[in-house]
Protein backbone atom coordinates (compact mmCIF):
# COMPACT_ATOMS: atom_id res chain seq x y z
CA UNK A 1 0.00 0.00 0.00
CA UNK A 2 1.43 3.46 -1.21
CA UNK A 3 1.28 6.11 2.15
CA UNK A 4 -0.29 9.56 1.37
CA UNK A 5 1.48 12.29 2.63
CA UNK A 6 -0.54 15.08 1.34
CA UNK A 7 0.74 17.21 -1.77
CA UNK A 8 4.13 18.70 -1.91
CA UNK A 9 2.97 21.47 -4.32
CA UNK A 10 0.97 22.25 -6.89
CA UNK A 11 1.95 23.93 -10.40
CA UNK A 12 1.01 26.90 -12.61
CA UNK A 13 2.25 27.87 -16.10
CA UNK A 14 2.30 31.72 -15.56
CA UNK A 15 3.30 34.64 -18.73
CA UNK A 16 5.25 36.68 -16.97
CA UNK A 17 7.09 35.00 -13.57
CA UNK A 18 8.15 38.29 -12.07
CA UNK A 19 5.12 39.75 -12.06
CA UNK A 20 3.67 36.50 -10.53
CA UNK A 21 6.40 36.29 -8.03
CA UNK A 22 5.55 40.28 -6.90
CA UNK A 23 1.72 39.48 -6.36
CA UNK A 24 2.04 36.16 -4.23
CA UNK A 25 4.49 38.01 -2.58
CA UNK A 26 2.19 41.30 -1.92
CA UNK A 27 0.13 38.28 -0.45
CA UNK A 28 2.26 37.73 2.10
CA UNK A 29 3.52 34.33 -0.09
CA UNK A 30 7.01 33.32 0.47
CA UNK A 31 9.99 32.72 -2.38
CA UNK A 32 11.71 29.38 -1.63
CA UNK A 33 13.44 29.31 -4.67
CA UNK A 34 14.03 30.40 -8.25
CA UNK A 35 16.03 28.37 -11.30
CA UNK A 36 16.25 28.77 -15.10
CA UNK A 37 17.44 31.80 -17.44
CA UNK A 38 14.90 33.85 -19.61
CA UNK A 39 11.66 33.07 -20.54
CA UNK A 40 12.71 29.07 -18.90
CA UNK A 41 12.79 30.59 -15.10
CA UNK A 42 10.62 28.87 -12.68
CA UNK A 43 10.17 29.31 -9.01
CA UNK A 44 8.80 27.97 -5.81
CA UNK A 45 6.77 29.63 -3.37
CA UNK A 46 5.66 28.82 0.13
CA UNK A 47 1.67 30.10 0.17
CA UNK A 48 1.58 29.02 3.79
CA UNK A 49 2.15 25.71 6.14
CA UNK A 50 5.38 24.91 3.72
CA UNK A 51 2.04 24.34 1.43
CA UNK A 52 4.31 25.26 -2.14
CA UNK A 53 2.68 26.30 -5.44
CA UNK A 54 5.51 26.36 -8.38
CA UNK A 55 5.42 28.45 -10.66
CA UNK A 56 6.40 28.06 -14.76
CA UNK A 57 7.52 30.69 -17.09
CA UNK A 58 7.52 30.36 -21.12
CA UNK A 59 5.62 28.86 -23.47
CA UNK A 60 2.70 31.65 -23.04
CA UNK A 61 0.04 31.69 -25.57
CA UNK A 62 -0.08 27.74 -26.23
CA UNK A 63 -3.00 25.50 -24.84
CA UNK A 64 -0.70 23.39 -22.74
CA UNK A 65 0.40 26.93 -20.66
CA UNK A 66 -3.23 27.74 -20.17
CA UNK A 67 -3.68 27.57 -16.12
CA UNK A 68 -4.86 24.22 -15.49
CA UNK A 69 -6.40 24.17 -12.05
CA UNK A 70 -9.66 24.99 -11.45
CA UNK A 71 -8.64 26.84 -8.42
CA UNK A 72 -6.34 27.25 -5.65
CA UNK A 73 -8.01 27.57 -2.17
CA UNK A 74 -5.45 29.49 0.53
CA UNK A 75 -6.26 28.87 3.92
CA UNK A 76 -7.12 32.71 5.57
CA UNK A 77 -8.01 34.23 8.94
CA UNK A 78 -9.34 37.07 7.21
CA UNK A 79 -10.95 36.59 4.00
CA UNK A 80 -11.94 39.96 3.25
CA UNK A 81 -9.23 41.48 4.34
CA UNK A 82 -6.84 38.89 2.15
CA UNK A 83 -9.36 40.13 -0.69
CA UNK A 84 -9.07 43.63 -0.52
CA UNK A 85 -4.85 42.87 -0.40
CA UNK A 86 -5.55 40.56 -3.50
CA UNK A 87 -7.17 44.00 -5.77
CA UNK A 88 -4.25 45.68 -4.09
CA UNK A 89 -1.71 43.72 -5.27
CA UNK A 90 -3.12 44.04 -8.80
CA UNK A 91 -6.29 40.55 -8.94
CA UNK A 92 -9.33 41.19 -10.85
CA UNK A 93 -12.97 40.30 -8.70
CA UNK A 94 -14.26 37.28 -9.15
CA UNK A 95 -16.74 36.99 -6.27
CA UNK A 96 -16.63 39.58 -3.38
CA UNK A 97 -16.28 38.14 0.38
CA UNK A 98 -19.74 36.20 1.23
CA UNK A 99 -20.74 33.32 3.88
CA UNK A 100 -21.51 30.04 2.47
CA UNK A 101 -22.67 26.64 4.05
CA UNK A 102 -21.15 23.75 1.92
CA UNK A 103 -22.77 20.74 2.35
CA UNK A 104 -25.75 22.37 4.76
CA UNK A 105 -23.16 21.82 7.36
CA UNK A 106 -20.03 22.94 7.12
CA UNK A 107 -20.08 27.23 7.33
CA UNK A 108 -17.50 29.04 5.15
CA UNK A 109 -16.29 32.71 4.16
CA UNK A 110 -14.74 32.46 1.11
CA UNK A 111 -13.72 35.40 -1.50
CA UNK A 112 -12.23 34.89 -5.44
CA UNK A 113 -9.83 36.72 -7.28
CA UNK A 114 -8.32 36.13 -10.54
CA UNK A 115 -4.25 36.55 -10.04
CA UNK A 116 -2.06 38.43 -12.60
CA UNK A 117 -2.41 34.78 -15.28
CA UNK A 118 -6.58 34.47 -14.72
CA UNK A 119 -5.51 31.78 -12.17
CA UNK A 120 -8.09 31.81 -9.75
CA UNK A 121 -7.72 32.18 -6.22
CA UNK A 122 -10.05 31.72 -2.96
CA UNK A 123 -9.56 32.67 0.69
CA UNK A 124 -11.02 30.30 2.35
CA UNK A 125 -11.92 30.02 6.34
CA UNK A 126 -14.00 27.89 8.05
CA UNK A 127 -16.26 29.43 10.14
Amino acid sequence: MVKRYGYHHVALRVKNLDASIAFYEALGCTLVRVWGEGDKRNCMIDVGGNNILEIFSGDAGTPESAPKFKHIALRSEDPDADYAAALAAGARERNTPADANIGGNYPVRIAFVFGPDDEVIEFFKEL
